[in-house]
């Protein structure tokens, strides 16, 4: 990923506490490692997680990841609006907001 895309949050916690965040970014390299799903699945279902616990930030970083792995704009809004009937209008809404802000970056 891009560094200069990654949160503000997210660089602090790398500057402060650079073991603790290489331990959290192997975990992930070490999961994905476990299974047969793509990378690009594999990032549909973490937005889906995203989207359920109302993280913004995490929507955002996997869209943009989505993205990176072949996901097209159709698939990554499809799998929204998939969580409307468990999640809720409201919530699959903010989100599709949420991955609007992603498509629309380097637009003026």
């Amino acid at each position: 990923m891009n560094k200069d895309r990654l949160p503000k949050n997210y660089v602090l916690l790398q500057h402060e506490y650079p073991g603790f965040m290489a331990a959290v970014e192997r975990l992930g390299a070490v999961l994905k490692e476990q299974g047969p799903i793509d990378d690009k699945t594999a990032h549909l279902i973490q937005l889906a997680a995203a989207v359920a616990i109302h993280s913004e930030g995490a929507v955002h970083s996997h869209v943009r990841r989505a993205l990176a792995a072949g996901a097209s704009r159709e698939e990554i809004n499809h799998a929204i609006i998939l969580l409307t009937s468990t999640l809720g209008f409201p919530t699959a809404s903010a989100a599709l907001s949420w991955a609007q802000d992603i498509f629309g970056e380097g637009k003026d």
